[in-house]
């Protein structure tokens, strides 16, 4: 915020300044940079926190997304869970059980989802 703060004093010194010397349009457009600029920080902000947790709590598997701002938490019995790739071998990974499921991996590289996939077995199994 500070960031942004600086860029639309320094912004606006400039286009105060070039007001002064005649050159009357560039003020409009100082104000329309800024307001862009503005909104494309909000658009960012929102989405900067999303993401996924996957939680394994003694019987229960918890899996939390986050996006935009909303959360979004869905809980699944340990004994009953499947792990499976939704589609193919580069595909989001579907977490199901007891007639839910949920896909995971949106933020992960599609190479790694394999991975994480064989991660989530292996500690369902382990505990």
């Amino acid at each position: 915020m500070r960031c942004y703060l600086g860029l639309c004093f320094l912004s606006l010194t400039v286009a105060s300044l070039f007001w002064v010397w005649g050159a009357r349009l560039v003020m409009p457009f100082a104000w329309l940079e800024l307001i862009a600029v503005g909104a494309a920080l909000l658009v960012y902000a929102r989405h900067a926190r999303d993401g996924e947790k996957i939680i394994l709590s003694g019987p229960v598997l918890v899996v939390e997304r986050e996006h935009g701002g909303r959360t979004e938490r869905t809980e699944f019995p340990r004994q009953w869970v499947r792990v499976e790739p939704c589609s193919g071998d580069g595909s989001l990974i579907e977490v199901s059980g007891q007639g839910r499921s949920v896909l995971v991996g949106r933020h992960l590289r599609p190479q790694l989802r394999p991975a994480l996939a064989r991660e989530i077995r292996m500690a369902l199994r382990m505990a």
